[in-house]
């Protein structure tokens, strides 16, 4: 055994049978070949490490500055490395058993107001080819609360207009539906009928939704650059990404009074503990809902 040959193991397992995304796994395996830097050196293999090596380990991040939430993630990937080597019967020893992950503050995520939303898009110039698609890009990801790997690989056999939803290929290949308004509707109608129909598309992406000028589905960086040039151009300071219209979908749903559960459904997630977040982020809807519903208020 070696260290490669554990991590292309490994990888394997976490696509296939944790059905976990590329992108997951590339960070699963980035974190342990930060721990085969630190152990090949010292003529350690990832057989005979212990627990008093992977503790000087975090140690020496902790050194380099690396952030608590950071460390808390390269934690999360070992432990799961070494569940995966005791599973194959590689170990019998676990050496993360006693190991701690670092405290984490709870970072609540950057939201936009409505006002903030709508001055991107009015920043949009309609008159260039790519406008009418961008808008409907910016409208699709706060409506629908879509992760900017699900915008991007949207389909159009997947958008049901006279049913008002899309369906929606989220994290480790799951489903859902995602309902979609009047607004993103409109914009999408628009851009489908108007402008993708007119393109030359390249050949296996004819069912994307969103393309670039080439006829190909969109990247994850170009999503990124199109808002970061509509936030220059609005003079927007807040750090915004694709991301930080999902964290508003979801908080104005919740600020309007829409239960937790419903959200839950819409965004995706797997437990309600990761949408709870977004309660904290208005003091309202919690004092609200103890008026509502504690028996001595």
């Amino acid at each position: 055994m070696s260290w490669e040959t554990s991590i292309k193991g490994f990888k394997s397992y976490l696509q296939i049978e944790r059905s976990l995304s590329d992108n997951s796994v590339e960070a699963y395996s980035r974190d342990i070949r930060k721990l085969a830097s630190y152990a090949i050196p010292l003529e350690i293999n990832e057989l005979k490490i212990t627990r008093e090596n992977i503790s000087d380990f975090l140690v020496q991040l902790k050194n380099d500055n690396i952030s608590a939430r950071s460390q808390a993630r390269i934690v999360s990937g070992i432990k799961a490395f070494y569940q995966y080597l005791i599973m194959e019967d590689y170990i019998r020893y676990n050496p993360t058993e006693l190991i701690e992950t670092p405290k984490v503050g709870l970072k609540l995520p950057d939201t936009l107001s409505l006002i903030e939303i709508d001055k991107l898009i009015a920043a949009i110039d309609l008159s260039k080819s790519q406008g009418e698609r961008n808008r409907a890009i910016i409208e699709t990801l706060y409506s629908c609360g879509l992760r900017v790997s699900e915008l991007i690989n949207l389909r159009l056999s997947n958008v049901h207009f006279k049913e008002s939803y899309l369906k929606v290929i989220g994290k480790g290949d799951k489903e859902r539906l995602a309902p979609i308004g009047g607004r993103a509707t409109q914009y999408l109608k628009i851009y489908i009928n108007k402008v993708r129909n007119h393109q030359v598309i390249k050949k296996g992406h004819e069912n994307f939704v969103f393309l670039n000028n080439r006829g190909s589905k969109l990247t994850r960086v170009m999503i990124f650059l199109i808002i970061q040039k509509l936030k220059k151009m609005t003079g927007l300071k807040k750090k915004i990404s694709p991301h930080t219209f999902r964290h508003s979908f979801a908080t104005h749903l919740i600020e309007g009074g829409a239960d937790l559960r419903a959200v839950q459904e819409m965004l995706g997630h797997e437990s309600i503990t990761t949408t709870e977040i977004y309660t904290h982020l208005d003091k309202d809807y919690l004092r609200s809902n103890i008026i509502q519903f504690h028996p001595r208020s």
